[in-house]
């Protein structure tokens, strides 16, 4: 289940006091504070609950924002050329650990400082982006959490033919300048050509080209798979008002999509992601190389259902996938 967390318990997350556990040596050294760059990916507002949970968690391993760790927030809003600059930034400020998502943002971030630790929260893939030698073995100065998005694109197909029974040309919208969300989109082409769909790509690789996309994909499929990445995270609202404007049955990788319009969603639990990635960042800061800390992967899936744009969108959801869906938005 996941705990929606509001403004009040955000602002207690992120100041609140607390008692602090024994830290590493280093940490109790007159003057610095060690210190997190936090590159988000997309924006404060659609990223709150992850910082929520990151910080939450950082602080059951005693580390507390202000008193025993410090934590500078930067937001590149779904753009490369930002975080590049975030990166060279938090190179600037000799942080001690970056956390951070996605390839575009994990590569810029070792490209400014190739020896400072990494840790990310989700990524697909690793291993095929030449992000880590292997999951068990990462190596280099690179470790976190695997989205394994090439590994749902199965179920995400099974879930949309159960919604639109007569499908039978699937689209698939993608950020074609993501490796991650690339890696992502091929294995979902290659799954829907085996099972015999047709299959059409729609790429784009800034907000601008959203809507020719949706313009370009219009009577030419019957249902779309929306790849996630930062791009595709900032500019959600616009995709899922396309998609109800256009009467396009879409799925997203992350709840936060039905929560506000989208049709459903099935993928990794975020929330619990970047908890868990509270834990590499905290054996990082106690001195252990992220080369020794394996790539972890999701144990929490979401599936989640928004009747309301299903009846707008006139499709009749089956009872069976409602009862196995984590939450139903009404």
């Amino acid at each position: 289940m996941t705990v929606t967390i509001g403004r009040r318990e955000l602002l207690a997350a992120l100041g609140g006091a607390g008692v602090a556990w024994p830290l590493a040596a280093h940490a109790q050294q007159a003057g610095k504070l060690p210190t997190i760059g936090f590159l988000g990916s997309s924006t404060p507002a659609a990223a709150s609950h992850l910082v929520a949970a990151f910080v939450q968690r950082l602080r059951e391993f005693g580390w507390i924002e202000g008193r025993t760790v410090a934590i500078e927030y930067r937001w590149a809003e779904g753009r490369g050329e930002r975080s590049a600059e975030i990166a060279a930034e938090f190179a600037r400020l000799k942080v001690d650990v970056v956390l951070t998502s996605g390839a575009v943002n994990i590569l810029a971030a070792k490209q400014a400082a190739p020896s400072t630790p990494i840790v990310f929260a989700v990524t697909a893939d690793p291993v095929a982006a030449g992000l880590v030698a292997s999951l068990a073995r990462p190596g280099g100065n690179i470790t976190g959490l695997s989205s394994q998005g090439t590994d749902y694109a199965g179920k995400q197909i099974e879930l949309l033919r159960e919604v639109v029974p007569a499908l039978r040309r699937l689209g698939v919208l993608v950020n074609a300048g993501s490796p991650g969300a690339t890696a992502e989109m091929r294995a979902f082409e290659a799954t829907a050509r085996k099972l015999g769909f047709e299959v059409s790509i729609f790429e784009i690789r800034r907000g601008e080209d959203i809507a020719p996309a949706f313009e370009a994909l219009k009577e030419q499929v019957d249902a779309l798979d929306v790849v996630p990445d930062p791009l595709v995270v900032t500019n959600g609202i616009r995709i899922i008002t396309l998609a109800l404007a256009g009467r396009v049955p879409a799925i997203y990788g992350t709840r936060e999509y039905p929560a506000v319009g989208g049709l459903m969603s099935f993928g990794p639990n975020l929330p619990d992601l970047y908890r868990r990635a509270a834990a590499f960042v905290d054996k990082i800061l106690r001195g252990t190389k992220p080369a020794d800390i394996p790539v972890e992967q999701p144990t929490k899936f979401d599936l989640v259902i928004n009747l309301t744009t299903a009846k707008a969108l006139g499709l009749t959801i089956p009872d069976k996938l409602l009862g196995l869906a984590d939450e139903v938005v009404e």
